[in-house]
């Protein structure tokens, strides 16, 4: 055995005191089956007595698997994580991995390179969140030849697709509020708000504002490019980006924001300028995240299953990567519905004849 307080134990020491071959110690840790149940425990327990590790490297040479996918976004793990929705789908997507024996590594720009990131992460298949067919990064994923799931995003036939009816989800919401009387209206578009200009681009951004412009286009309401607003999908953001608005001279009476989180710092800069919500202000979120239960007042916003997305992700992209040669991508779209709390309310005089429960 390899002398000397740091020394690794090494395969050749396993197999030296078990009393079998090198091989049967790799077969011990990656193919069991080719060993008797007896043999292939005896191995473990001396290697464990031993304190030897299998180096993941080989192993993964040997099984032709890492046993890991990754999670891809474009943004910084600081930033994303800073946004409650990925937290939830991503353990949407961890309780998925770990029933299979899955790992999990996030996957976020390299010294500001999304594509040298993807190029130097040691996973089976990526599920790529918020990333659209105009991203350079998909590119750089097919020439790596990984499986992909793509989330937010439209459906490509080699690929497998999660999204949910962003645009039906935001026509609720705007509907209700020219429900309740509101025409002064500033919508929270969310980072990153790509391709802004072309509204018909396939992207989480667009199709929600596609579904809020249908509705007040109906209602004859205006809407100016001053009265889209763009934050990151977090508490700060929001804060900011109303209380920025405020100061320009805007007075709206409803906000829908892309976001709860940023809905949330709304609610918060309310507050700070003496404004009453619902009474003055009337503020509609997006997403149904567990902090809408706790704002003060409750939020007003659109459900999403934002940790079943998560959990769908990884069983289509864990199905992808099954044996099963030529087998194309699933697509599945899952539904949203407007939840009405306390932050919206009619306008002073005006009887709204939309019925409505509060839960």
């Amino acid at each position: 055995m390899t002398e000397g307080p740091l020394a690794r134990i090494r395969i050749d020491d396993v197999a030296r005191e078990a009393g079998v071959s090198k091989a049967a110690v790799s077969f011990a840790f990656n193919s069991p089956g080719r060993l008797s149940e007896e043999t292939a425990a005896r191995i473990r327990s001396v290697a464990t007595t031993l304190g030897y590790r299998p180096h993941p490297v080989a192993r993964m040479l040997t099984a032709g698997s890492t046993a890991t996918i990754g999670i891809l976004s474009p943004q910084a793990l600081g930033q994303v994580f800073a946004n409650p929705f990925f937290s939830l789908f991503a353990e949407g997507v961890a309780t998925v991995t770990e029933e299979r024996g899955f790992g999990l590594l996030f996957i976020s720009p390299l010294h500001g390179s999304l594509e040298r990131a993807i190029a130097r992460a040691t996973v089976d298949g990526i599920v790529a969140l918020g990333v659209d067919e105009q991203h350079p990064e998909v590119e750089a994923i097919r020439r790596v030849g990984l499986p992909m799931v793509l989330v937010d995003a439209p459906a490509w036939p080699e690929h497998g697709s999660v999204e949910v009816d962003d645009e039906g989800g935001a026509r609720g919401a705007a509907r209700h509020l020219v429900s309740l009387g509101h025409r002064d209206l500033l919508i929270i578009s969310i980072e990153p708000a790509t391709h802004m200009s072309d509204v018909s681009s396939e992207n989480v951004v667009n199709r929600r504002l596609r579904g809020y412009r249908a509705v007040l286009d109906e209602a004859g309401i205006a809407l100016g490019p001053e009265r889209i607003v763009v934050a990151p999908a977090t508490f700060e953001g929001g804060e900011a980006v109303f209380l920025r608005a405020w100061e320009d001279g805007l007075r709206p009476t409803g906000v829908l924001s892309m976001s709860d989180a940023a809905a949330a710092g709304v609610l918060q800069a309310a507050r700070h300028l003496g404004i009453r919500v619902p009474e003055q202000l009337s503020v509609v979120g997006f997403d149904d995240l567990p902090l809408t239960r706790f704002t003060d007042p409750p939020l007003t916003t659109v459900h999403q299953p934002v940790r079943r997305k998560g959990e769908e992700a990884a069983r289509i992209l864990l199905e992808a990567l099954a044996p099963r040669a030529g087998r194309p991508g699933d697509h599945r779209i899952l539904e949203t519905r407007l939840v009405v709390r306390r932050s919206t309310a009619p306008l002073a005089d005006h009887r709204s004849e939309e019925v409505v429960a509060n839960d």
